[in-house]
């Protein structure tokens, strides 16, 4: 009869290790469901508007302070850089988008696990920034509709999508600054003479 291998000490296997890499992409792993959420909580809102709200009407939510505006922005977020629909304008702007999806997709992957307020907030920019950019690919064009306004002035028109974009901004620089330098240790000071070596001194 064969020996069989006798159990390590106290009964216990040892269970298999994840290298450091997986481990990390596994715990930053639920970090991305809050980009999901962003996504599926922009998209819904916009084809809520799309469906309800025909271009450039709009809905008073709060009067003298919100409505809702369907607008359709061929800029980037708040309206910025418009194209007006000018096919290379789109396409410039849709592979600017998906240059800088890598790369903050890229500093989701570099971060330590640890920063949990810098993981949000990429994940934050990471579900507005795919939001945004499937109305580009998909319509060249993205839909807008929170309208603030105090009066006659009227912020410029945003989504679900720019509002976690902005947070997420917000967010990277808020951990910015609460990161302090810290500061540099004291350097020791040299020890003096001791009372018999002073001693031992005066007496010669």
């Amino acid at each position: 009869m064969s020996a069989e291998a006798s159990p390590p000490p106290g009964g216990r296997t040892e269970q298999p290790t994840l290298p450091t890499h997986l481990a990390d992409l596994r715990a930053k792993g639920r970090y991305l469901l809050i980009s999901l959420a962003v996504l599926v909580l922009d998209q819904w809102s916009k084809w809520l508007v799309e469906i309800h709200i025909s271009d450039h009407a709009s809905i008073e939510i709060i009067p003298g302070l919100l409505s809702f505006t369907h607008v359709r922005n061929t800029g980037v977020a708040f309206g910025l850089f418009a194209t007006g629909g000018n096919l290379l304008g789109t396409l410039t702007l849709t592979v600017l988008g998906i240059a800088a999806l890598v790369f903050v997709g890229y500093y989701f992957r570099v971060v330590p696990r640890h920063d949990r307020t810098l993981l949000v907030a990429l994940a934050l920019v990471i579900g507005g920034a795919v939001g945004n950019l499937l109305d580009r690919i998909a319509a060249g064009a993205v839909t807008d509709f929170v309208d603030f306004y105090y009066g006659t002035y009227h912020w410029h028109t945003f989504n679900v999508a720019d509002s976690a974009i902005s947070v997420g901004i917000g967010l990277m620089i808020l951990g910015t600054f609460r990161r302090q330098p810290q500061s540099a240790e004291p350097v020791p000071a040299k020890p003096g003479p001791t009372s018999d070596g002073g001693a031992t001194a005066a007496s010669r």
